[in-house]
């Protein structure tokens, strides 16, 4: 099998890219034209998009600092790593909780704002006739509202229930698979309204795509009675402004986020009431290496046998081998497509062993495995049909 190069434009945990020492790809940060590229935060663009790429894996679940339209036009795959990085980002979330519930900020500041105190009979009672100031609530027995039931969500909604929190949940794109992992305990609410009527703790886990941008506004937030609100999602998928008139009005109690904005920044430290982290969702050593270990595997499974798992853009694909030479097309997803191919296969003289065709929106994808020997004549037969976006020997 022919060698792939692969290039990284972010740095990526040494433990992923370990696992290409087994397979036909490899590392070469010098390449120009890359066969594929693993990615974190890194921002892309069209420069980035060499002729020779054919896949982009992002160790991490978001991927709006990828050019998904223009890649899905050049038919390169994205893929991304959903799940791997979800334990880190929970235990974050009960840390928020934690944050949000108890005052614990505001509790530390003030006992070691008390450096003029020496003495240890001056200090117990000042803090006993103070500490009422900090008094919290117990997360048990209140509820919690989880906006979003993927890996991160289903996640803290289990962790919910293990805290004894009446949990709800709301996910009008609910998998079957996602349903599953779902403790039993979790009430569906009807609708995100529903969620921010009747939750004590509000916690968001959706995507940043066009339909959820600013979906937490001010309209949605009248609905919600003295809550604490948190935001490990994307900072996209609130109205800070909305956030900042609801602390106001006391339509929350206060927010938690990942994501400090320069308003939000004022807002902590102003008030107290927002609690600003640097975007530490993912950032432990596991999840790290899971992502990067994830990344790496997809796209490597990608090149050395055109399965796709995981990608953001095109169908999931797997086709056990069952001949030496595979011939992968990506083609616009039009009527009388799979026609076309199988009929320049068998006029080429080309055996089909094997075939599969998913489509996923604009794009289609086929996996053929074949007989007997594939020509560069052939591929250049196949990649002039109208419609077909790139055609892939993978031997």
């Amino acid at each position: 099998m022919s060698e792939h190069k692969i290039k990284t434009l972010s740095k990526i945990a040494a433990t992923g890219l370990e696992a290409l020492s087994n397979t036909t790809c490899v590392l070469d940060e010098k390449s120009k034209d890359p066969d594929g590229v693993l990615v974190r935060s890194t921002k892309l663009n069209k420069s980035n998009l060499n002729q020779s790429l054919k896949a982009i894996s992002r160790a991490g679940v978001g991927v709006n600092n990828i050019p998904i339209d223009l890649c899905s036009e050049r038919g390169i795959v994205v893929f991304n790593t959903p799940g791997a990085n979800a334990n880190a980002v929970k235990e974050l979330v009960l840390a928020a909780l934690m944050l949000s519930s108890r005052n614990v900020f505001s509790s530390i500041d003030f006992v070691n704002s008390l450096k003029h105190i020496e003495k240890m009979e001056e200090l117990e009672p000042f803090l006993e006739e103070n500490k009422k100031k900090f008094k919290g609530r117990e997360l048990s027995g209140s509820t919690l509202g989880v906006v979003g039931l993927g890996d991160i969500g289903s996640k803290v909604a289990g962790m919910g229930v293990a805290l004894d929190m009446k949990v709800i949940g709301y996910d009008p794109a609910l998998s079957v698979e996602a349903a599953w992992r779902l403790p039993s305990q979790v009430e569906p609410a009807d609708s995100i309204e529903e969620i921010f009527s009747r939750g004590d703790f509000i916690t968001l886990h959706i995507p940043a795509i066009e339909s959820t941008k600013g979906i937490v506004n001010l309209e949605l937030l009248k609905n919600a009675k003295k809550a604490s609100l948190l935001n490990f999602a994307r900072h996209e998928v609130v109205n800070n402004e909305s956030i900042l008139e609801a602390l106001e009005t006391g339509l929350l109690i206060n927010f938690i986020t990942d994501f400090p904005t320069p308003d939000l920044i004022k807002r902590a430290n102003d008030h107290g009431d927002v609690i600003l982290l640097p975007h530490i969702g993912a950032s432990t050593t596991q999840a790290q290496e899971n992502c990067a270990i994830m990344a790496v595997e997809q796209l490597s499974d990608f090149l050395q046998h055109g399965n796709i798992n995981n990608s953001v853009n095109f169908p999931n694909v797997n086709l056990p081998r069952s001949t030496k030479n595979r011939i992968a097309i990506t083609n616009r997803n039009v009527p009388a497509m799979i026609g076309q191919i199988a009929t320049s296969l068998g006029e080429l003289g080309l055996n089909i062993a094997d075939m599969i065709n998913v489509s996923r929106g604009d794009l289609a994808y086929n996996l053929i495995d074949i007989e007997n020997g594939v020509e560069e004549a052939a591929l250049s037969k196949l990649s002039a049909i109208d419609n077909v976006i790139n055609v892939r020997l993978i031997s």
